[in-house]
């Protein structure tokens, strides 16, 4: 079958519309975007153990590094569904330079990006995160002085209904008929059954819980996950640590708000040897001191960087509420939003340093 392969000749209509490119700003962000990291490493991450496009009967398959950068496009441009982004795809010249398509070439289906994400996995994204941090690391950032690490709610993609109702709907769903729709055939869309209630701030909310970690010098989203909303925070601090290593130095602290607070993740960070920089709260038998109050106000003033990627995907990318109705469809969204995340700050970073 074989990939198509990327087109290079020019048409009239791509002659006329490269005289407006100097005007393009969408354009220019993106070529700058093109040259922030090798793409060809990327590439190799994905086209490992990638079975599509081996065979040399069939229709030609979309190169995974193509479909890869579209949807990257989705994140930076805000774009809410797959259909929308092959919409977008076939009317933004800007879109088109990127990817390389010529005028004459059409978007792949909105499906094929559905399928593309199906074949993506934890360690594929853990891969290309690492050398994108790598990449960025070997131009001088320095990145694991310090990890910030925080969960938000992510609010379900689906109706709220009771605990009563849910487990009814679980049950079902673990028989034959509760996978099918009316008519008998495989359901192709159902409601989130994996989200669960939790309250925080005194207020109720069905749903997920988004658990990560940002470099507290840079920003870069060093690792996310979600699991159901009532699953306590503390209980990712270890996952949140470990999955953070993606450069060849160590991580220097680890910070965390009062939430975090404990035995277990202060041991946890002395047996790894990483400096504990979580907060500290009142205990049953103990008041604060004034150093333990002095250190929180110095903490606090650090770790704000993870809400900060909160506040800035909740505004992009509506990053408050889930996208799919499931866990594992969710997660590789949110691991697209990370990869987007990771290359525009490193882009703004290195612009900011050029104009410097």
């Amino acid at each position: 079958m074989g990939f198509k392969s990327e087109q290079k000749d020019l048409t009239f209509s791509d002659l006329e519309k490269s005289f407006k490119d100097e005007k393009n700003r969408s354009l220019k962000t993106l070529m700058d975007l093109e040259k922030t990291i090798l793409w060809d490493r990327i590439e190799s991450i994905l086209l490992k153990d990638y079975p599509v496009g081996q065979k040399k009967e069939g229709n030609k398959a979309y190169l995974p590094l193509f479909l890869f950068k579209c949807l990257l496009l989705q994140k930076w441009f805000r774009i809410q569904s797959d259909p929308e982004l092959e919409s977008q795809i076939n009317d933004r010249q800007s879109f088109q330079v990127f990817l390389g398509l010529s005028a004459r070439e059409a978007s792949p289906d909105y499906s094929t990006f559905s399928k593309f994400r199906k074949r993506l996995t934890k360690g594929k994204f853990d891969l290309i995160v690492g050398d994108i941090l790598n990449q960025f690391s070997d131009q001088g950032l320095t990145i694991n002085e310090g990890v910030a690490i925080d969960a938000r709610i992510v609010k379900s993609a689906s109706r709220p209904v009771s605990n009563k109702t849910l487990e009814k709907i679980r049950e079902k769903r673990t028989t034959p008929e509760g996978n099918l729709d009316k008519n008998g055939n495989p359901l192709k869309f159902s409601r989130d059954i994996e989200s669960n209630w939790a309250i925080k701030n005194e207020k109720h909310y069905y749903g997920l819980k988004e658990h990560a970690s940002v470099d507290a010098k840079h920003g870069f989203v060093l690792t996310t996950a979600l699991s159901p909303a009532s699953v306590h925070d503390t209980n990712y601090f270890p996952y949140c640590t470990l999955y953070s290593r993606h450069i060849k130095h160590a991580l220097a602290i680890v910070y965390a708000d009062k939430g975090y607070a404990g035995e277990p993740n202060r041991t946890f960070l002395a047996m790894n040897k990483i400096k504990d920089g979580i907060m500290r709260k009142d205990s049953k038998t103990a008041k604060l001191t004034e150093y333990e109050i002095e250190r929180n106000k110095k903490i606090s003033k650090v770790r704000y960087i993870v809400e900060q990627y909160f506040g800035l995907s909740h505004l992009h990318d509506n990053g408050q509420r889930a996208r799919f109705t499931t866990i594992d469809k969710n997660n590789i969204d949110i691991w697209f939003r990370q990869v987007a995340f990771n290359i525009k700050r490193g882009f703004n970073i290195f612009q900011r340093v050029s104009m410097a």
